[in-house]
């Protein structure tokens, strides 16, 4: 039996999978609220006494940098270290990945109808694949081929400096500036950063969520601004659309990802009916001499959200292909 686990900033999502002809088969699984626990392995125990199993084989994907299989995660006071699930689980090894990797890989096992293409391109079989997802962070990973298998490359690429395409982004930045030491797309391109464009937008309309302890505003505002109830909540999620499209565009250009821009994460599918009217792929596009060339590179958003706990689970059954190269 294959446990995985995606683990994110605000929610832990775990699984059991068996393999049936070929193919990975989900047995069980279930969500828990991360902040409500003290760790991982506290999460996986509990997960285990309700699904008593021999396991076999695991993989947790988790948000932060990994070195030494294990990480802190970014933005969860967790450690997780595969020596201990090792030692826990009585397996040779655990893998411990960053969660667009196992988004990345994910990707591959994805169904045709997990997908929705924005852009349909010119696919480039065996070219490198972006990945790119928002959510209570910003995840940014690449797929290249090795000469035998795909093998997902994790990047820190949410915490880079935000770069305004437009004047009315540089104002933006000029006000977040004013707020934080640090401006890294993450802080906008995170579900609080709804809020941020909101706020800069026309900081006189306010709702009673913005003032809620602890309270995320995401939700509200795109569900306001997809109704049309609030009109600054319609222009937040234009402008926060147009920045997700050229962050997406900068990682394709950035890797050369002639075979795809995978929009993966919770906030695409929740927003999609302005991820599906050009505003997103006219932004990736847009990249001076580079147009032409982003033009055609396919653009899908994943709609299947357990993408990264099927990756995580896939690195489990198959192993992970940076061992082909230790």
């Amino acid at each position: 039996m294959i446990l995985a686990g995606d683990i994110g900033g605000t929610k832990t999502n775990l699984g059991l999978f068996e393999e049936e002809n070929g193919k990975l088969v989900r047995v069980a699984h279930k969500r828990y609220s991360g902040r409500e626990h003290s760790g991982l392995l506290e999460v996986v125990r509990d997960f285990l006494r309700e699904n008593p199993s021999k396991i076999t084989a695991a993989a947790f994907g988790v948000a932060g940098p990994v070195v030494n299989n294990a990480v802190h995660a970014t933005n969860l006071p967790w450690v997780v270290d595969g020596a201990v699930f090792t030692k826990f689980l009585g397996l040779d090894q655990v893998w411990i990945l960053n969660d667009l990797e196992s988004d990345a890989y994910g990707i591959l096992l994805m169904e045709p109808g997990d997908l929705l293409t924005l852009n349909p391109g010119v696919p480039a079989p065996k070219a490198p694949r972006a990945v790119i997802a928002a959510g209570t962070g910003l995840g940014e990973a690449i797929l290249f081929w090795t000469g035998t298998r795909y093998m997902g490359v994790a990047t820190e690429a949410g915490h880079a400096d935000f770069a305004p395409s437009t004047v009315e982004q540089a104002e933006l930045w000029k006000f977040l500036k004013s707020r934080y030491e640090f401006v890294s797309v993450e802080t906008i391109l995170a579900g609080d950063g709804f809020k941020k464009v909101h706020e800069f937008l026309d900081p006189s309309v306010r709702h009673p969520d913005f003032d809620a302890s602890g309270g995320d505003s995401g939700p509200e505002i795109t569900e306001r601004g997809l109704s049309g109830e609030c009109p600054v909540c319609a222009a937040a999620v234009h402008m926060w659309v147009d920045i997700y499209g050229s962050e997406a565009g900068n990682l394709a250009v950035r890797t050369v990802a002639r075979d795809g821009i995978y929009v993966a994460g919770g906030i695409a599918a929740k927003i999609l009916p302005r991820i599906k009217d050009n505003r997103f792929v006219s932004a990736a596009i847009r990249k001076d001499k580079m147009q032409a060339f982003v033009a055609k590179i396919p653009i899908h958003v994943v709609l299947n959200e357990e993408c990264p706990l099927i990756g995580a689970a896939f690195i489990a059954w198959k192993g992970h292909p940076g061992a082909d190269h230790a």
